[in-house]
């Protein structure tokens, strides 16, 4: 990772005009096609947002009220267009503020260029005030950075930076700018990077492993796909389709690859890993052939490694070589770009159908069905549960609805509940479980796809580690709709209390607010749901709002998700009860 000065670019033979680098920073934004930056304003970068003043018509900047709502604001962005999301801060502890959410871009793969500005360069090294070595903070959470001291650095700073930031596995950059190169006046012009130097963003596809792929799932009896979210990433949501239909396939998700394949697919199996569906886990242990796309064999998903799937052969398409190996052995790896590379095993395929397989799949969704899912979506004792309430979401948005969830037991039910008819529409925080990631996500993904309906789900606990940004959905007018599914719990931890603890509920109830007048108190029309009957009309009256609303639904306090692999289990342990 390159964390020294950037050194000046190749002289352009563009036509060059003299201006600060503060306006550059702003002008190569506009090159890269930025339409929205999500920031917070300081000392150390006051220039860029006297220069975005004047840009106005061009760039619309959203004042989020931490700088953490901003990275999380920059990632529902991102994950929703397809495009890089843009958030800025200042030095010290607006920088620093920014590095939960790049860490949460860089485990989720998300594109994300953050730009933050640092004290002079000739105090540097000083303790100065807001000085904070954030380059160095943030290393091992961003896909690259830098620090640039010069102002006719600034250009090819921020060119590599979006370049590295999309391309491959996308990932987080952050530039760091000193207050000298923003002031400090140069000849500007600016060209796009299309390459650096030892970065191979795709590798290119040996076609002998395609081949060698396409013979093992040819041969196989028991087939079973695993897709995670770089089929979404490298858009090959219909060439999954495509390959999974003509190979008759049953083909199960990680969390951050729901909705590549529409819910009610026949062939959609359901989630795996540690809440995921209950067929797809235990025959992950039965299939002879694993295929995995996209995806990187995570602890949540495999359970204990020493029984993951070892009676299979595992083939693995990946676009990042050091996935390959890293947690699960695979007899075939192919590398590349999922897109081109299910393109070129598509024709090798046979056709199949692998009727008595795909039984396995309906006998085991019929046995959770009836200790699990009935009870959760269509309960008959007095509380309501969390399953109900997505299922009357589902009703509602007829599952065309982004559902964006922050973390804990209600992000799990989302994720088997929701109805995903439409690709990028489950935004969650995968690998690093980020609680307060919901409610700014999902400001960033309505503001980028204003024509879809934009639902936040979140639990008590992690809709207060950034309520404030409530005043970010007033001003900016974005009409979200916020559910708070409360049980007066921190929801997953009180669970594995109860189930591993001896029900010793250490520091897990939550004293809650009255969410309904905070909501009211930013102008957002609210409304709370105690009790059954009160649930479809409630649900109805927010998704026919054509401004923001907040939802609260009391749940009941100590309901826990099913299924669930134990930590460190095989996935052959999973447990209904």
């Amino acid at each position: 990772m390159d964390t020294q000065t950037i050194k000046t670019a190749q002289k352009s033979t563009k036509a060059t005009e003299r201006i600060s680098g503060s306006e550059a920073i702003v002008r190569c934004l506009i090159e890269e096609g930025v339409d929205i930056i999500y920031g917070y304003p300081g000392g150390a970068i006051m220039p860029v947002y006297d220069e975005l003043y004047k840009y106005q018509d061009k760039i619309h900047h959203v004042l989020t009220r931490h700088e953490q709502g901003a990275t999380h604001s920059a990632q529902g962005y991102a994950r929703i267009s397809g495009k890089v999301g843009v958030a800025m801060a200042t030095s010290g502890p607006g920088a620093t503020n920014l590095i939960t959410g790049i860490a949460d871009a860089q485990i989720d793969s998300t594109p994300m260029v953050c730009i933050t500005g640092q004290v002079p360069s000739h105090l540097l090294g000083s303790d100065a005030f807001q000085e904070t070595d954030i380059v160095g903070i943030s290393t091992p959470v961003t896909k690259w950075n830098c620090q640039v001291t010069r102002a006719e650095d600034i250009p090819a700073a921020i060119a590599k930076a979006f370049y590295i930031a999309k391309s491959g596995r996308p990932g987080p950059v952050l530039v760091d700018i000193t207050k000298d190169a923003q002031f400090n006046e140069f000849d500007f012009s600016y060209e796009k990077c299309t390459k650096v130097r030892s970065y191979n963003p795709v590798p290119k596809t040996d076609i002998t492993k395609v081949e060698a792929a396409a013979q093992l799932i040819n041969n196989a009896k028991k087939p079973l796909i695993v897709w995670g979210q770089g089929v979404i990433l490298s858009e090959a949501e219909q060439q999954l389709k495509a390959v999974v239909e003509k190979g008759g396939i049953p083909a199960a998700w990680t969390i951050l690859g729901a909705s590549a394949i529409p819910t009610s697919h026949p062939l959609n199996v359901g989630m795996v890993g540690m809440h995921g569906n209950y067929a797809p886990n235990m025959l992950t242990n039965e299939c002879d052939v694993l295929i995995a796309i996209g995806m990187r064999f995570d602890d949540r998903v495999t359970g204990s490694l020493d029984t993951y799937a070892k009676q299979a052969k595992v083939i693995h398409f990946e676009i990042d070589p050091a996935e390959i190996d890293k947690n699960v052995k695979t007899d075939v790896a192919v590398l590349g770009d999922a897109k081109t590379s299910l393109e070129l095993l598509l024709p090798m395929l046979d056709k199949k159908e692998h009727k008595d397989w795909h039984q396995q799949f309906k006998d085991l969704y019929a046995i959770e069905y009836n200790k699990v899912i009935k009870d959760d979506i269509h309960p008959t004792k007095e509380g309501l549960t969390m399953g109900e309430v997505l299922k009357e979401i589902n009703s509602q948005t007829k599952g065309e609805a982004a559902i964006v969830t922050d973390v804990g037991q209600h992000q799990m039910v989302a994720c088997r509940y929701a109805d995903f008819n439409v690709s990028k529409s489950n935004i969650t925080s995968g690998g690093l479980g980020t609680m307060g990631f919901g409610l700014p996500a999902a400001i960033g993904a309505k503001m980028a796809a204003p024509e879809r309906e934009v639902v936040s789900i979140s639990g008590d606990g992690g809709y207060q580690m950034t309520i404030q940004e409530l005043g970010t959905i007033f001003q900016q007018k974005a009409a979200v709709k916020v559910v708070v599914l409360n049980n007066d719990f921190l929801g997953m931890v009180r669970q594995w209390q109860q189930l591993f603890f001896d029900k010793r509920y250490a520091s897990t109830e939550m004293v809650n607010p009255n969410f309904v007048a905070i909501a009211e108190g930013y102008y957002i029309k609210a409304k709370k749901v105690t009790k059954r009957e009160e649930l479809a009309d409630a649900v109805a009256e927010m998704i026919a709002s054509k401004e923001a609303y907040f939802l609260e639904v009391c749940v009941e306090k100590e309901d826990n998700v099913f299924p669930m692999i134990p930590s460190g289990a095989s996935v052959s342990d999973i447990r209904l009860e």
